[in-house]
Order: C-alpha cells, then structure tokens, then sequence
C-alpha cells in the first residue's frame, strides 16, 4: 500500500527523530502534535529499532513501519530537528518544506572532521583520568591511548562486524597495550588508564536514558534500551577481561597500585576539559558550545557541593541543577532543553561507577578502591531519575 503523500513528511520527521537520539516518548509526543496541528489523525509508535506509523481517515487506515537501526546521540542534529518540528507545529513551513530540510540536517550531520574529534576522544579521557585523580605518566598516556580509540570508532562505520565487537575490541586493545606500558613504566595507573580511554563507550547516559523512558512509562522501548545498555556494559568488561586474563602471565595485577600525586587545581582542571571535549564527540552546534560546556561545569560542582550529604542527594540537587540551568538556556538560545540537559547529566558519569562495580566483582577489587560501589551505583541512577521526575521533565510529553 502506497502511503499519502500528505503523510510522508511526519514519516520522515519521526525517522529522524529516531536517528538522532531523541526519547522515544518524545519522538510520539512531537509527531502527535505535529500531526494535530495538521488535522491529521494518527497513532506512532516509536522502539528502538523501528517505527510504526499509523494514519486514519473516514473509512481507511494507512499503516506504515520503518526498521532503522537504533538512533545514535548527536546534539547538533537533534537540535536541528526540533527547530524544524517546532516551525511544523507553529505553522512557519508547510510539509513540502520539510524534507527539504531534514536533507539539509542529514548532509550537514555527515561533516565530520577526524582531526578534531581524535583530540575530542584524547581530551576525554586525560580529562577523565584528572578528576579520578592520577600522575603525570599516567596522564599522558591516557591521552594517547584515548586518541588511538577513535580510529577503532571511524574504522567500525565503515564495517560491519568492527560494529559489532567495537566495545570488546577497544576494551581487550586499550588492555592489552596498557598492561605493556606498566612493564617500563611501573608507576603507571593501568586501572586508571583502562577506565578513562573507554569512558565515551561506558552507557552511563544510555542507561539514565532508559530509565527515563521506563519512568515515561514507555516500557518496551525503555526495557529494551535498558538491556541494550547492559551489554554494552558487559561487551566492554569482557575485553578488559580478556585482556587482562592473556597478560596475568607477564604482570602481577596483585601489585598494581594507585598513585595520584597531581596538585588539587590540576586534578579540578579536568572537569572543564572533559566538558568541553564531549562537544564535538556529541556534535554539538557552534551556538549552543559555550552554554552546554558551562552546563556540565556546574552540574559537577554543584553535586560536589552537596557531596558532603550523601551520593542520592547530591545527585539529586545535581540533576535539579542541570534541569533549571537547561531551561534558562533554552530561553536564551531557543535551543531544545535536552541539548544541555545531556550534557549536565553525562557529567554525573553513573557508567563508570558501574564499570567499577563490575570490576568489584570480577576482580575482587574495583579498579579504583571505592567503598560500597554498588550502593553507589543504585543512588546515582536513583539520585538522576529522581530529579528528573521532581523536576517536571515528564510533565509535557
């Protein structure tokens, strides 16, 4: 059955709302509006991996599914749709406009620049090494190590199974190449160094994201990414640990100790940096840099602010903060809240407590010594959907 025309613009709207990462409660909530605003009766269903269009008249049904692969986070894009959703919905383009658009929005997504980004990954994780606290050797190697991830990343677009074992394949390499190092140079942090060159695959925010749109009440897509996340998680652990288990004959893990002898402002330094460094790894546009880069620095120090009254609370106050500081910006710029509500969150990094947990129990030892992980790890999540909820973020759907 050939679809209407007259329907193929909410078609394409809701396919990329899909590929750029938008919740799948709020890809039905903008398409629902959006089809309201033209007259148009209609039911969408959004999951991970398709779509389902549902179109009806005085006496006929129009029935359209789209299987996409799962959408992938990317800021600049998403904001791009939402502008072009919210000019449908207050009528400023007709639909014959819009495709014309979301082409422009997909060509203008696939500009990429490989130099900026290798440093954004490095960036990332010498940043992220900082603020767990290392030494300078460990530093620098988790910068290198970190830009050699991104050509795995590239290098998986262009096939099919690096795809599919990218996370385990980057886990068991970062490992491997870490464990040789500490045979030269025996002060290095490999725990550290592990952690921080994986940090952008680690699903903190994929699972906060599920978690949202269980609490959304969107129960099969967010059941479904919630597992996905969990995967992931267990992909990369499994490379740590192969890793790990092919050079237990050349190194005693038992003798691995952490040594972080930074001063204190240099360690702080990090928070910035690895705010900074997730703007072109999220792709976020020009205009919105500087507002999601403050974002993310204030979300931080205002959970170590509160850090004194427990991880929930100060999670909690944390999240509260990311959500007021969204709006404000969003008034400001007209940029979608999620843009930088993403980017606050990302910096509470619930992922890499969970990484850590697992290597509790693998290991017998978390790869940073931390008391009661996994509790933790439950109030981060705990703390992150709560503010969500107080907040008011699932009030308009």
């Amino acid at each position: 059955m050939n679809i209407p025309e007259k329907y193929k613009h909410i078609i394409e709207l809701g396919k990329a709302l899909h590929i750029y990462g938008v919740p799948s409660y709020k890809v039905q909530s903008y398409l629902t509006k959006v089809s309201k605003t033209e007259d148009i009766k209609g039911v969408f269903m959004d999951l991970p991996t398709w779509i389902n269009y549902v179109f009806y008249e005085d006496e006929q049904t129009y029935n359209y599914i789209e299987c996409i692969p799962p959408g992938v986070l990317n800021l600049g894009g998403l904001s791009r749709v939402d502008e072009v959703t919210n000019k449908v919905i207050s009528k400023e383009i007709d639909s014959t406009e819009v495709v014309l658009e979301l082409d422009k929005i997909n060509k203008e997504s696939t500009k990429i620049n490989h130099f900026i980004l290798t440093v954004s990954y490095a960036v990332a994780s010498g940043a992220f090494s900082l603020m767990i606290g290392t030494n300078w050797i460990s530093l620098i190697f988790a910068l290198i190590l970190g830009a050699l991830v991104y050509p795995l990343v590239y290098l998986s677009t262009r096939s099919n199974y690096l795809e599919t074992v990218l996370e385990s394949l980057a886990s068991f390499i970062v490992t491997v190449l870490a464990s040789l190092l500490h045979l030269i140079f025996p002060e290095l942090n490999v725990g550290i160094i592990i952690l921080s060159s994986i940090i952008i695959f680690i699903p903190g925010l994929s699972i906060t994201t599920a978690l949202e749109e269980i609490t959304s009440k969107s129960l099969v897509s967010g059941g479904a990414k919630l597992f996905d996340s969990i995967i992931s998680l267990f992909k990369q652990f499994f490379g740590v640990l192969l890793g790990l288990a092919l050079m237990a004959s050349i190194i005693d893990f038992k003798q691995l100790v952490h040594v972080s002898n930074l001063p204190h402002w240099i360690m702080f330094s990090g928070i910035p940096l690895f705010s900074i460094s997730l703007l072109a790894i999220f792709q976020v546009r020009k205009k919105d840099m500087v507002f999601g880069a403050v974002t993310g620095v204030l979300v931080f120090f205002t959970t170590v602010l509160f850090s004194g009254y427990g991880v929930l609370f100060s999670t909690f106050i944390g999240t509260i903060m990311a959500v007021a500081i969204s709006h404000f910006f969003n008034r400001i710029t007209k940029t979608p809240k999620t843009v930088f509500l993403t980017q606050g969150i990302v910096m509470l990094v619930p992922g890499s407590k969970s990484f850590m947990g697992l290597s509790n129990s693998f290991l017998n030892s978390s790869i940073i010594i931390a008391d009661n992980i996994y509790e933790q790890v439950a109030y981060t999540l705990m703390g992150i959907i709560g503010g969500l909820l107080f907040s008011g973020v699932f009030r308009k759907r």
